[in-house]
């Protein structure tokens, strides 16, 4: 049955028919034509847009990165300071005589004309408590 239809089918073969397959080819390029512009444009588009993406994304990660050190840093800061306030009680401590007195015999084993000084043979930091009582006894 659609044998018979399109063989039912004749086309003109005048001037007017040939200029409106024309009409109608030309508009079919330039609706060609079109779409490949858009999908050119879209492919642009999406080109920048992944290539911003990529480097959002990159960003953030360094961003990430430069975050945790700063924690880390933060971190250390507070553990020199606690250091350096330690340091400087040791110093205050350094500036007294008696203190050095005592901090001399106890650990180099030094002693006043009258005193006698017994070496135990103990742990260092014991040792050092030990030796303190002892010439603390002493005075």
């Amino acid at each position: 049955m659609d044998n018979k239809e399109k063989t039912n089918v004749k086309v003109l073969d005048n001037e007017y028919a040939k200029k409106q397959y024309a009409k109608y080819a030309k508009e079919q390029r330039q609706i060609i034509f079109r779409r490949r512009r858009l999908l050119a444009i879209f492919v642009v588009a999406a080109i920048i847009f992944l290539s911003v993406g990529i480097s959002l994304f990159n960003d953030y990660l360094r961003l990430q990165k430069l975050e945790t050190f700063k924690e880390e840093t933060v971190a250390e800061q507070k553990d020199v300071s606690k250091q350096t306030e330690g340091l400087q009680k040791d110093v205050s401590l350094l500036k007294d005589k008696d203190y050095v007195a005592k901090m001399a015999r106890s650990r180099f084993l030094y002693s006043d004309d009258d005193e006698i000084v017994f070496p135990l043979p103990e742990n260092e930091t014991d040792g050092i408590s030990e030796n303190e009582k002892t010439t603390n006894q002493s005075d």
